[in-house]
């Protein structure tokens, strides 16, 4: 496995791919076409020197992430919106007139920001707190503290399992498992299809899923070491710490990306074992999906060009048109004669490589 740089989230009926400071999200739309957007952001890690520090990154990294998934997200979601038709309520009309044109960021700022205290409230603080049940029956801190890591493990698990039930997250789980493959079909010298991502793992030691859980796997070390007695310095310590527990645990997870050591491979395990909870095999229009957001963000063929020069790199189809309307644009065509008929879907085809020229968000297909 060589590294790629590439990573992604699943949305809503489609997937985020993320190379460098490009990103696509790729939506499978209800009418069966996929549309594809394109967009850039910048990371905090880039714009301020500080923060790409090792075990300062991983916060901002984890920022980064949520910024790009809300975005996604709700783009996604735009094309699944009901009663489109329907009257705005005194509410919304009320929301539009305190926040105008900002709407959209503040409802994203509060969703994020809520979304944060409560994960820390339930995978933080709760467990800490229902663990200090047993305290009279167990006065080891040391054993405490392991028993609030396996609580807090527990909890996640029981939530996923939960939510799981959903029919939504489980075909967002099945496009996850699209991701993972997409990417790990890559990395493995293989030519991007929906054969090769199919017969590719939908395991990837670089997942979020196995993130968190080097998190509460980290905060059992941290809590066996930090003691304090007073209830409400244990609940500040949980929320401090997490910066910190979640700047380690980005570091090793980073380090597993990158790495083929064998005891690193062991390390691992039980994040990709994790995944089984949040990844499922997606279906062959899920994998097409995932390839047309790989494609739209990474040159596949040059990565292995590079890295597997021994892999026979299939030559990029291009439909007869798209050849047709590139020569009518570049002019190559003067002069020649067309058969009836066909006119139209000359001009149909030029169209559409202008659009492509000129627009990075695009309806290709399904195919």
């Amino acid at each position: 496995m060589k590294y790629s740089g590439i990573g992604g989230q699943a949305v809503i009926e489609g997937i985020m791919m993320k190379n460098g400071d490009d990103y696509a999200t790729a939506v499978r739309k209800p009418d069966g076409q996929i549309e594809v957007e394109k967009d850039r952001y910048v990371s905090l890690t880039e714009r301020v020197k500080f923060f790409s520090l090792p075990f300062v990154r991983g916060v901002f990294s984890f920022a980064d992430s949520m910024i790009i998934g809300m975005r996604t997200l709700t783009w996604s979601a735009s094309f699944f919106e009901d009663d489109e038709d329907s009257e705005p309520g005194k509410f919304e009309l009320w929301l539009d007139r305190v926040f105008g044109e900002k709407l959209e960021t503040a409802l994203m700022s509060l969703v994020m920001v809520f979304s944060v205290v409560m994960a820390i409230g339930i995978f933080m603080v709760f467990p800490m707190l229902l663990s200090r049940v047993l305290k009279q029956v167990i006065p080891s801190e040391t054993v405490m503290a392991i028993l609030e890591g396996v609580l807090r493990i527990l909890i996640f698990i029981g939530y996923i399992k939960l939510i799981s039930r959903m029919e939504d997250i489980r075909r967002t789980f099945m496009y996850h498992g699209a991701e993972h493959k997409c990417i790990n079909c890559i990395e493995h010298g293989l030519p991007l299809n929906v054969e090769n991502v199919r017969r590719s793992s939908k395991e990837h030691k670089r997942c979020g899923t196995s993130f968190l859980l080097i998190v509460m796997v980290i905060s059992i070390l941290f809590f066996m070491v930090i003691r304090v007695d007073s209830l409400w310095l244990r609940i500040l310590s949980r929320i401090v710490l997490i910066p910190v527990i979640a700047g380690v645990s980005y570091e090793f997870l980073r380090l597993a990306g990158r790495s083929d050591s064998r005891l690193v491979d062991i390390l691992s395990r039980p994040g990709l074992w994790m995944q089984g909870l949040t990844t499922s095999e997606p279906d062959d229009s899920m994998i097409e999906v995932a390839i047309h957001a790989v494609e739209t963000v990474f040159d596949w063929r040059a990565y292995l060009a590079e890295n597997f020069p021994e892999q026979e790199i299939p030559a990029e189809k291009i439909p007869a048109e798209k050849i047709l309307a590139e020569k009518i644009l570049a002019g190559k065509t003067s002069g020649e004669s067309f058969s009836q008929g066909n006119g139209a879907a000359e001009q149909s085809a030029a169209e559409s490589i202008r659009a492509e020229k000129f627009s990075d968000s695009r309806p290709v297909e399904a195919g």
